[in-house]
């Protein structure tokens, strides 16, 4: 889920505020001000991960059809989430997380999808023409995938060491005050329940968690607070590089743009396994432009445009056609594209219901107050 290359001294979020929106064609806010249009032209208004799109992607989408885009951010799927309970605030496309894709389907806070308006969904890869999440490609198309990984500090680990268990991020003083996991409820308690019921040879299941194992999850994060320096939301990358931290739980796209420009940073998937997603477009119930809304998402699945999003923020991508087009040192990355045997150690975290996602918020709720 969080994502953004990172640039030398600036994240791409603020380096693009510093172009001005002119520059790129984009016109950022953290509210939703933004949702107003500009200049009473054609718009579509995108909500999306901070720093996940390419910095010329918006200006080449506004040149190839006269549409501006809107852009705002979001730092977590439980805001996105909260931010739709009282209905979509005018936004056209959204970028939410498998099982948030779900479960805004089933609150009714996504529209279906007109493929005809969507062309382009032909690049998207066989393995993702379909997902469990979203059988027959409803209410999504696909626009990264990723999983959940460690990303360290060479210099600040033992000799030879690498931290190759959430045991050290969720179980250990060993990095007390050096550590940074993820804010988002579901995703924490899942990987914590996954190590707690990890044995050699067994990948804890995602789902049906046993309320034992909560229990356990939510004493051991409790007990484990003292030592984390913060429960981040889409920055874990940059707490590293600024050398907040020491070891982060992040996406493995975060740490693969870091490491480009930072030798000392690394990555590590853990043995007990983690989670894989997929980061989706789709489109709001409501949406105010919505021929804007499928014009977006088709353009984004174009080949080249797809290529240089993929180039710029990192990320693994579904769409084929663009990853022809991507030089081999990306295609070859296998902190961007795991191996088969990591792969085998990832799994999908599937929506199950809102009184399941309600017992992890509250369970987060009360160890961030602990």
């Amino acid at each position: 889920m969080a994502k953004g290359r990172y640039l030398r001294g600036a994240s791409r979020r603020s380096l693009l505020q510093s172009f001005g929106a002119a520059a790129v064609g984009i016109t950022f806010s953290s509210g939703l001000s933004a949702c107003g249009g500009s200049g009473g032209g054609r718009t579509v208004n995108v909500h999306n991960w901070d720093t996940y799109i390419a910095d010329d992607t918006a200006d080449n989408f506004r040149q190839a059809t006269g549409i501006t885009v809107n852009y705002t951010n979001f730092a977590s799927n439980d805001e996105l989430f909260a931010q739709f309970r009282a209905g979509n605030p005018g936004y056209d496309v959204i970028v939410p997380s498998n099982e948030y894709v779900t479960r805004m389907a089933q609150a009714q806070m996504l529209q279906e999808l007109d493929k005809s308006l969507i062309p382009n969904a032909s690049n998207i890869l066989p393995e993702f023409q379909d997902a469990p999440f979203d059988p027959g490609r409803v209410y999504s198309m696909p626009y990264t995938w990723l999983c959940i990984g460690i990303g360290y500090r060479k210099s600040k680990m033992p000799a030879n060491f690498v931290p190759n268990s959430w045991r050290y991020l969720l179980d250990s003083s060993q990095f007390s005050q050096r550590i940074a996991v993820l804010g988002e409820s579901a995703d924490l308690i899942r990987l914590a329940a996954m190590y707690k019921q990890y044995a050699p040879g067994h990948i804890a299941e995602l789902t049906n968690i046993p309320e034992a194992v909560l229990s356990q999850v939510e004493q051991m994060l409790i007990r484990q607070k003292p030592h984390i320096k913060q429960f981040h939301t889409d920055n874990g990358q940059d707490l590293l590089v600024s050398g907040e931290v020491d070891i982060v739980m992040e996406y493995n796209g975060d740490i693969a743009q870091v490491m480009r420009d930072n030798d000392d940073i690394a990555w590590t998937l853990p043995i007990e396994g983690s989670m894989e997603n997929q980061d989706c477009l789709c489109i709001p119930a409501n949406a105010p432009h919505l021929a804007e809304a499928h014009a977006f998402i088709n353009y984004i699945l174009e080949p080249q445009p797809g290529a240089d999003i993929a180039e710029y923020i990192q990320y693994a991508t579904p769409n084929g056609a663009a990853k022809a087009l991507m030089p081999e040192d990306y295609k070859n990355n296998t902190v961007v594209y795991p191996t088969p045997d990591e792969l085998a150690r990832l799994k999908y975290g599937a929506f199950e219901g809102d009184e399941v996602s309600r017992r992890y918020e509250e369970i987060f709720t009360r160890i961030s107050a602990a």
